[in-house]
């Protein structure tokens, strides 16, 4: 028995983990809504997932609180109704404390904190009234557990910001059939780093390698699926953040 297409909006679509979850999506039939910050990015990330018609491109920066309004009303629009959201649209910027400055802070809330606020907000708003939902984050499994040889102090606050967020807006959106939740990646091979930089980064998770996007995926739609689970963060992380090794 073939199961109903669900809808669902993507932050940060046009390239990495985000794209694939895109494609991943769109293969098992559903509709994508998917952001970017220009449209030039989304018909790329369109013609390179074979520009289905169940894919819709929505160009806007995600700190701009009009664009999550606009990500909602035009998936409602296209496709009836929102029944995912995901979060993932973010930035990395591993540095000392000491030498951040204003704009990298200002860079940092306005994609990871304000990029997690405002779609949720104009999501949580269409959900309520649908008495059903999900909001699934991507944050980080260094948020949960800093390492020392990878100093990153402002990604740390906003990002472990967001998984107790998660769980706080689990509990307030739960009487109104809404499930909250996150997957905290550990080091994933995407465009972020090169492949030089890779034999490094394998020795920071005790599996020994850095993880791929289709395990994010995996377990992103897992969560998507999952109607008794909520407030909870998911590492997928080689063991990154279970503790010290």
């Amino acid at each position: 028995m073939k199961t109903q297409a669900k809808t669902i909006v993507i932050t940060g679509a046009s390239s990495g983990i985000g794209l694939a979850l895109a494609g991943a999506f769109l293969q098992r039939g559903d509709n994508v809504v998917g952001n970017a910050r220009t449209a030039e990015r989304l018909q790329e990330a369109a013609v390179s997932l074979g520009s289905p018609d169940n894919f819709l491109g929505v160009a806007g920066d995600v700190a701009d609180p009009s664009v999550g309004t606009a990500l909602v009303q035009r998936a409602v629009e296209r496709f009836g109704q929102v029944d995912v959201l995901i979060n993932n649209a973010g930035i990395f910027n591993a540095k000392p404390f000491v030498e951040y400055t204003p704009d990298e802070l200002e860079a940092l809330v306005n994609t990871n904190l304000k990029g997690f606020v405002y779609p949720s907000q104009a999501a949580a708003r269409h959900m309520i009234k649908r008495k059903a939902g999900r909001i699934i984050s991507i944050t980080a499994s260094i948020a949960s557990a800093p390492n020392q040889s990878v100093p990153a102090l402002l990604p740390v606050l906003v990002k472990g910001g967001i998984d107790h967020a998660t769980r706080a807006l689990a509990l307030e959106l739960a009487p109104h059939n809404i499930q909250v939740t996150a997957v905290a990646p550990g080091i994933v091979d995407t465009p972020l780093y090169t492949k030089d930089m890779h034999g490094f980064l394998n020795t920071l998770q005790p599996a020994g390698r850095i993880g791929t996007t289709q395990e994010i995926v995996d377990a992103v739609l897992y969560l998507s699926g999952a109607g008794f689970t909520t407030g909870i963060v998911l590492p997928v992380d080689g063991g990154m953040g279970a503790g010290k090794w």
